[in-house]
């Protein structure tokens, strides 16, 4: 299993339902959507109309992670314009429909299970819903949301291909109206209506086209999921196996980050140590034939699920590189040890100032952080630069020990959720802390975990935030296998707190020191510069901090309470 970078680093869906679209604000009980947009201005700007039009195009191309990616980013500069909230409604549902077509332990699910099965899944998944989800749950919402989940698939040909591949466009319209009518005919007041309304559905779909029961309870609890926030979602077997394998901070794969395109996956970033890594294969690489399967043809997430597999087991994969031919290279499956450290590194060795970069947060990364901080103790270290840009976040746990590391007393982080079993208070317990100066950089891409720690470096004033204002992940995801079948659900169960009672969600932690980047014209150019820019703030906020002490535990980089 490896890692599949989508083109965006964190998915933010807060739009209603595509064809059924409640009034009111997003953020209200009546959706029971998130925002995770600062809305700052009291008048919403003009969006040009060449955004929406881009956008548009992407969908017609059936590029749908590119769309959802560029209505993602369009809705930071336009937080209020309906049009790119609806937009981005139709993108992700068709992005985790192409997900689920081209996974094949989902293809296997629907092919080797039947109509009940299905249905006592997608019970136990409203259950969960009732039982555990942060707010109080809006049935109608969450029915109509599996309606419109339905529809999208009923026009999708890799939908049609495999429960409906006799059915004409005529009958589909016909069967979508009466699905249309049976909606309004029955009220949605509780969890046992929406079963019924997906139970009504299955049969009249399985009626009208032939489309097997289970092939529509599936789309009913995918949707069911998606309608609540942008992080609740359905995982098949294999999804779910790679959330727990990112947990755990290892997988069996090639060791490679990708980036999907239509023709090709990229190599975003290789694991040292890993098969890839072994086999020669770098950054910027594409791989255009998995097992001498095109990419073109079999598609880019089918691609990427066949570099998954057996331990041991043996992949060939054909690489492409700028004026080379391509080299078609066969590599052995293995246990790859997933980083949460990237790199660790003296950038002022005069003034003593150290630097350590945090991809995410796991299981290993208190181990991992602690292994860092004595390195560079060893090398002189007499203040610290985290760098939590771009970090997407993980284990509160693993936020909360390495915020330890630093805070010597007091609440780290707080949670509260409808089920009082998700109301935690999270305190500092280290008997010794690290008391160098600290800098944490941040950006609009640090997210959940990323906050958690920045947040309480911040409100404990242990050191200075330096950057962007960061993305305003104010919840907490729990993963829930599923009895009833392989795969499993992440839900929001809580949100959460900084030290001093301020929620995260839509607010972000805001920098003490804000960094100015320039306008880009060459992406990749400006993103290092930019990054430079960034790092060197930090290390003259570092430089200009107090140097006191260097030793640990009666010695002087650490204190005892």
């Amino acid at each position: 299993m490896d890692i599949v970078r989508r083109k965006l680093a964190v998915v933010c869906l807060m739009a209603a339902a595509a064809l059924w679209m409640p009034g009111g604000d997003a953020l209200g009980q009546s959706s029971g959507f998130e925002s995770n947009t600062l809305r700052t201005q009291t008048v919403a700007p003009r969006l040009p109309a060449t955004l929406l039009e881009q956008g548009i195009q992407l969908e017609k191309e059936g590029q749908w992670a590119e769309a959802l990616s560029h209505y993602q980013q369009a809705i930071k500069q336009f937080p209020a314009d309906d049009n790119l909230q609806h937009r981005r409604t139709i993108a992700r549902i068709h992005f985790d429909l192409d997900r689920r077509y081209s996974d094949r332990s989902f293809l296997q699910t629907i092919t080797s299970t039947n109509g009940n099965s299905a249905l006592q899944v997608y019970n136990e998944v409203l259950v969960k819903i009732q039982s555990y989800y942060v707010n109080q749950p809006q049935w109608v919402y969450l029915a109509n949301f599996g309606l419109t989940n339905l529809e999208v698939a009923l026009k999708e040909k890799n939908f049609q291909r495999l429960n409906m591949p006799h059915a004409t466009s005529q009958e589909i319209a016909a069967a979508i109206q009466k699905m249309r009518n049976r909606l309004n005919q029955q009220p949605v007041r509780n969890r046992s209506d929406a079963y019924m309304i997906a139970k009504t559905v299955a049969q009249l779909m399985n009626r009208e086209l032939g489309v097997p029961i289970q092939s529509t309870v599936y789309e009913f609890t995918s949707g069911a999921i998606a309608s609540l926030d942008p992080y609740s979602a359905f995982m098949s077997n294999s999804q779910y196996s790679e959330t727990m394998s990112q947990i755990e901070g290892n997988f069996v794969g090639l060791g490679v980050e990708l980036k999907t395109h239509p023709d090709h996956l990229e190599v975003v970033n290789v694991i040292r140590g890993g098969p890839a890594s072994q086999g020669n294969v770098k950054s910027g690489d594409q791989i255009t034939a998995v097992d001498n399967q095109l990419v073109s043809d079999i598609g880019s997430e089918r691609a990427a699920d066949m570099l998954r597999g057996v331990e041991g087991s043996l992949v060939a994969i054909t690489l492409g590189r700028p004026s080379q031919s391509p080299q078609t290279i066969r590599l052995t499956r293995r246990r790859v040890e997933i980083p949460s450290i990237d790199q660790v590194q003296m950038v002022d060795r005069e003034n003593g100032v150290a630097y350590i970069q945090l991809t995410n947060f796991q299981k290993t990364t208190a181990r991992d952080f602690d292994e860092a901080l004595w390195e560079l103790h060893g090398q002189g270290m007499r203040s610290l630069i985290v760098d939590v840009r771009s970090n997407p976040g993980g284990l509160l746990s693993a936020a909360v020990d390495v915020a330890d590391r630093f805070v010597s007393s007091g609440i780290i982080v707080s949670t509260r959720g409808r089920n009082p079993m998700e109301d935690f208070t999270h305190r500092a317990q280290l008997a010794n802390t690290w008391r160098v100066p600290l800098v944490v950089m941040v950006d609009e891409n640090s997210a959940s975990a990323s906050e958690i720690f920045a947040a309480a470096i911040r409100d404990h004033r242990r050191g200075t935030i330096v950057g962007n204002r960061s993305y305003g992940k104010g919840s907490v995801q729990g993963i829930f296998p599923l009895n009833t079948s392989n795969g499993g659900i992440r839900l929001t169960t809580a949100k959460f707190f900084s030290p001093t009672g301020n929620p995260i969600s839509q607010v972000g932690v805001k920098p003490d020191i804000s960094v100015q980047y320039t306008a880009r014209t060459n992406e990749q150019e400006n993103l290092a510069a930019q990054e430079d820019n960034g790092l060197r703030i930090a290390i003259d906020v570092a430089q200009r901090s107090t140097t006191a002490a260097s030793r640990p535990a009666g010695k002087s980089a650490v204190s005892e309470r």
